[in-house]
């Protein structure tokens, strides 16, 4: 059973090897509707970019919540995707009566009823949305980062473990911004000789 006034929350940077976990949370008034918005990972970075204040804009309430890399390695980065998750409900000037999460795994937030739906950015607008919001809100936070140090070029890879990221990692080493907890190199393959 699904109500309007439901939240719906996504995250964005989990398999990330620098930069936080963002999460938004979103909630859209009855019966609004978009042609566009879908999971933020099948729209383009132009489209995401003009979606973005249109949510903000027609949305009842949203959030939106940066975990850092710091935390990740302290609790994990599925902990720390479901405390972002949390965090950007938090931050609403709104209290929901359920909330619908995209993916599989979510805890309890106080005692508001959830469900946790598989691919729901595809099936959901408020998941979609947040979805949007996650990626956008992270992605500017990557550039950001990037004028730190932009020998990594986090402007185009937002930290993910592209083979221009990890060579830069293999040159400069590692930053306060990466993962310590991830694997940040392959392992190299030794020849028993």
């Amino acid at each position: 059973m699904h109500f309007f006034d439901e939240v719906g929350t996504d995250e964005a940077g989990r398999g990330c090897l620098a930069g936080p976990v963002t999460a938004a949370a979103v909630v859209l008034p009855k019966g609004f509707e978009n042609d566009i918005i879908n999971d933020s990972k099948q729209l383009s970075e132009k489209k995401r970019a003009l979606l973005r204040p249109i949510i903000e804009k027609v949305s009842i309430s949203y959030g939106v919540a940066h975990i850092s890399p710091k935390k990740i390695d302290e609790i994990n980065i599925l902990n720390a995707s479901i405390l972002a998750m949390h965090t950007a409900i938090e931050q609403m000037d709104y209290n929901p009566k359920f909330i619908i999460v995209d993916g599989n795994r979510f805890k309890p937030f106080y005692n508001i009823p959830f469900e946790c739906i598989i691919k729901g950015d595809a099936k959901f607008m408020s998941i979609a949305a947040a979805s949007v919001l996650a990626k956008t809100y992270r992605d500017a936070y990557m550039e950001k980062i990037h004028l730190e140090y932009p020998m990594y070029n986090w402007k185009k890879n937002k930290g993910y473990p592209t083979k221009e990221h990890r060579q830069a990692i293999r040159e400069y080493g590692i930053t306060k911004y990466h993962r310590k907890s991830f694997r940040q190199l392959p392992e190299q393959l030794k020849l028993g000789i």
